[in-house]
C-alpha cells in the first residue's frame, strides 16, 4: 500500500534538497577559492611582478633604501627586494617586506611624507639638517642599520699628504650628506676650519668622484669603490682617510612616523629581529655574505663583486649594537646616535646649514622596540661588534706619517706633568670626541715646550706630560693602551717665536695626531 505524504512532509523533503544543494555549491567554491589561494601562494613570481598586489594584502612594511651595502641584513632576511611569500619575514612572522630603491634624496622624503614608503633611510649625522622641516610627520629613528667603515673616503691629489695640506684646496662633496658630516670631522681633526678650504659642492657622491677624476678639484669626499676607482685613474693620487679610520661618524638609522610606529608596533618588532638575524648571519659567514652580494645585485644592478665589497665596507648592526647605539649599555663607552646627534648639530650650525635649534634627540631616537626584542640577546651573532685591537707600539708606528694633527693648549704650570681638571676638562671638550669617532686609528700624543731651560730637561718634561694625558685617557675613558703613542719633543718643533712671552705660550701645546693602524 502506497503512503501517502502529507503537505509538511512535503516540505521537509524539498528543505533537504535545497540544503543539500546549496552545502554542494558552498563546498565547491571553497574547493576552487582554496585552489587559487595555494596557486598564488606556490606561485611566488605571480605577486613578485606585480607588487600593487602585495601592496592592496595585508601587513605589507616599504622600505625606501639607497644603493648602499649596509641595508643587506634586512634585504638578505627577505630573500629579495620585492614583498614575497618566499621572504623570511612572512614565513616567520606573517608580513610580508618591499624594498624600494630611492636614491634621488627629494624622491625618497616625498615617498615618505605621502605614505608610499613606510620606513625611510638616513643617516644620524645629516638627519639634523633636515629633521625640522619633518616636524609635523613626528619622525622617530627606530634602529641603526650599519656603521660605514670605508664606505666613505677622501681621495687627493699628488702632495697632499695630511690634513693640513688641505688648507685652501679645492674639495667637492654633497652637501648636508654623509659626505659633507666626513670632510668637517676630518678638518677638526686636522685642526682646519671649513673657511680653510675652497668647497666645490655638487649633487652627490658620485659626481664628486667625477669632477676628481676630471682635475677639477684638488680633493673629494666620495663613496666606495669610486675612492679606488679615482686613485687608478688620477696618477700620483690616493686615500687619505676613510671610515674604515673614522669608525663611528657615520651610521645608517631607519625613520618612521610616530603615528606609523603606534600602529604596526608587533610588525615592526618582528622587523628588528628578522633584520637583525640577517645582519648575524651575513657577519658571521661568508657563504651569506655572497648570497647577500647576489640578492643586492638583483635588487639594485651593478655586479656582485660590486655589493660583495660594498657590504665588507660597512658594520651590519646587530640587537647588541643598537643597545649602544641607544646609550642602553652601561658598559658602553663609545659613540652614541645622541653624541654623533649633537655634535653634528653644532658643526651643521657652525657652517650654516642649521639656523634654529633643532629638536631634541630624546624626541626623536626612540629605542622602545628593543626591549621588546631583548629575547635577541641570546641568540648567534647578537652581542655587539667588540673594540678594534691594537699591537704593541714599535719604533715603526712610533714614525709613521699621521693623517692629522690636532693642536690643544694645555698650559702645564713651570717644571710640572701633572694633569687638574681644567686641563682634563679641555683634553673632553677639543679631542675626546674626535678620538672616539675615529676609532679605529691611533692617537699619537706629543708633548712640546719652549726652549727655556736644557734641552734634555724639556725632552723629558714633555714625554712625561704627553704620558699624563695618554693615562688620563686610558683610565678615565678606557682607551687601549696599546692605541697611544707617546712622543717628546721638547723644544724641537717650535709653532711660534721663542723670543717672545706669547711665542713661547704657543710652543708649550699638545700635539694630537691620528695615525693608521
Amino acid at each position: 500500500m502506497k503512503t501517502k505524504l502529507t503537505p509538511f512532509a512535503k516540505l521537509l523533503i524539498v528543505a533537504g534538497i535545497l540544503a543539500a544543494i546549496g552545502f554542494g555549491g558552498q563546498y565547491f567554491w571553497d574547493k576552487l577559492r582554496n585552489n587559487n589561494a595555494e596557486a598564488v601562494t606556490e606561485d611566488e613570481d605571480t605577486e613578485e611582478d606585480n607588487p600593487d598586489k602585495a601592496e592592496k594584502g595585508k601587513n605589507v612594511i616599504k622600505i625606501g633604501v639607497v644603493t648602499w651595502g649596509g641595508y643587506a641584513g634586512g634585504q638578505y632576511f627577505n630573500e629579495g627586494f620585492k614583498a614575497s611569500k618566499k621572504s623570511r619575514f612572512f614565513k616567520e612572522y606573517g608580513f610580508q617586506v618591499q624594498f624600494q630603491v630611492l636614491d634621488d634624496f627629494d624622491a625618497s622624503r616625498n615617498a615618505w611624507k605621502s605614505g608610499d614608503i613606510d620606513l625611510m633611510w638616513a643617516t644620524v649625522d645629516a638627519f639634523t639638517t633636515e629633521v625640522n622641516g619633518l616636524s609635523e610627520f613626528e619622525p622617530r629613528v627606530i634602529f641603526q642599520s650599519d656603521w660605514s667603515r670605508g664606505g666613505d673616503a677622501v681621495v687627493v691629489r699628488r702632495g697632499i699628504n695630511s690634513v693640513s695640506d688641505l688648507k685652501g684646496k679645492k674639495i667637492a662633496y654633497a652637501q648636508m650628506t654623509p659626505s659633507h658630516t666626513f670632510l668637517l670631522w676630518l678638518l677638526d681633526a686636522g685642526g682646519l676650519k671649513y673657511s680653510d678650504i675652497t668647497p666645490v659642492v655638487v649633487a652627490n657622491a658620485m659626481d664628486a668622484a667625477k669632477v676628481f677624476k676630471s682635475g677639477e678639484v684638488d680633493a673629494a669626499v666620495v663613496w666606495s669603490p669610486d675612492d679606488a676607482d679615482c686613485v687608478a685613474s688620477v696618477a700620483g693620487s690616493k686615500v687619505l682617510q676613510s671610515t674604515k679610520g673614522a669608525s663611528h661618524i657615520i651610521a645608517d638609522v631607519f625613520v618612521v612616523k610616530k603615528d606609523y610606529l603606534d600602529k604596526n608596533r608587533k610588525d615592526l618588532e618582528n622587523l628588528l629581529r628578522g633584520w637583525f638575524t640577517g645582519a648575524a648571519e651575513i657577519n658571521g659567514s661568508d657563504e651569506s655574505r655572497k648570497k647577500a652580494a647576489k640578492i643586492l645585485t638583483e635588487g639594485m644592478g651593478l655586479d656582485e663583486t660590486f655589493f660583495y665589497d660594498a657590504i665588507g665596507n660597512v658594520r651590519l648592526c646587530t640587537y647588541g649594537d643598537n643597545l649602544n647605539f641607544y646609550g642602553l649599555n652601561t658598559g658602553y663607552k663609545g659613540v652614541t646616535g645622541e653624541q654623533i646627534y649633537n655634535q653634528m648639530e653644532k658643526k651643521y650650525t657652525a657652517v650654516g646649514s642649521i639656523t634654529s635649534p633643532i629638536s631634541n634627540w630624546r624626541l626623536i631616537g626612540d629605542p622602545s622596540l628593543l626591549k621588546p626584542v631583548s629575547d635577541m640577546k641570546e641568540k648567534t651573532g647578537q652581542t655587539a661588534e667588540g673594540e678594534t685591537t691594537f699591537s704593541e707600539v714599535t719604533e715603526e708606528v712610533v714614525q709613521k706619517e699621521a693623517i692629522s694633527t690636532k693642536q690643544v693648549s694645555i698650559n702645564f704650570p713651570s717644571g710640572s706633568y701633572n694633569l687638574d681638571e681644567n686641563m682634563k676638562t679641555i683634553i673632553d671638550l677639543q679631542f675626546l670626541d674626535i678620538a672616539k669617532s675615529f676609532a679605529a686609528a691611533r692617537i699619537r700624543i706629543e708633548g712640546n715646550t719652549d726652549n727655556k731651560g736644557s734641552r734634555e730637561g724639556n725632552i723629558s718634561i714633555s714625554k712625561k706630560r704627553a704620558q699624563a694625558v695618554a693615562d688620563y685617557l686610558i683610565n678615565e675613558h678606557g682607551f687601549d693602551k696599546n692605541r697611544i703613542i707617546i712622543v717628546g719633543n721638547g723644544p724641537d718643533k717650535p709653532v711660534a717665536d721663542n723670543s717672545t712671552d706669547a711665542g713661547r705660550a704657543q710652543n708649550r701645546r699638545t700635539d694630537f695626531k691620528l695615525v693608521e693602524n
